[in-house]
């Protein structure tokens, strides 16, 4: 069984991300991660992850599966709010006028690929339809766009 350290301590202040706010995503949204949040390691989650052209989907799934991707932890506890509303934004978690969200964040459990440790962050799941998208079977969207070019 895995350990569970004092990270459960923080997990409102933690963050799993796995697409365009990964470090090697090279994305501009990064730069907004590096500004606020601190790298706690690299972890998984339970899920699979889709191919949406320009950007993964995580869905949640007990299937065994797992999502690889990075643990942050918010660098000042007192901007959590600002910034995961920034972040909520950014995902589309609340649109505009009769959109509909296109990602909801929820707690997931996060596994520290280092220690095996267990704790708990924060996951933006892909609210939209999957049908017919590529599965990224390994679980990593560096990995599977690296394969790709």
């Amino acid at each position: 069984m895995a350990k569970t350290k004092s990270f459960d301590m923080l997990p409102d202040y933690q963050l799993f991300v796995y697409g365009s706010l990964r470090k090697g995503f090279n994305h501009a949204a990064y730069d907004y991660i590096r500004r606020y949040f601190t790298l706690v390691g690299e972890a998984t989650v339970p899920g699979g992850l889709y191919d949406m052209g320009e950007y993964p989907a995580a869905i949640p799934e007990e299937s065994g599966a797992r999502i690889v991707g990075e643990l942050y932890r918010i660098r000042e506890i007192d901007e959590m709010d600002w910034a995961i509303a920034q972040l909520d934004d950014y995902e589309g978690v609340t649109p505009d006028d009769d959109e509909p969200p296109m990602y909801r964040r929820d707690r997931t459990a996060v596994t520290l690929s280092e220690t095996g440790e267990t704790t708990s962050a924060w996951i933006y799941w892909f609210s939209g339809d999957i049908t017919g998208k590529p599965r990224i079977i390994s679980g990593d969207v560096l990995q599977y766009r690296s394969g790709k070019s």
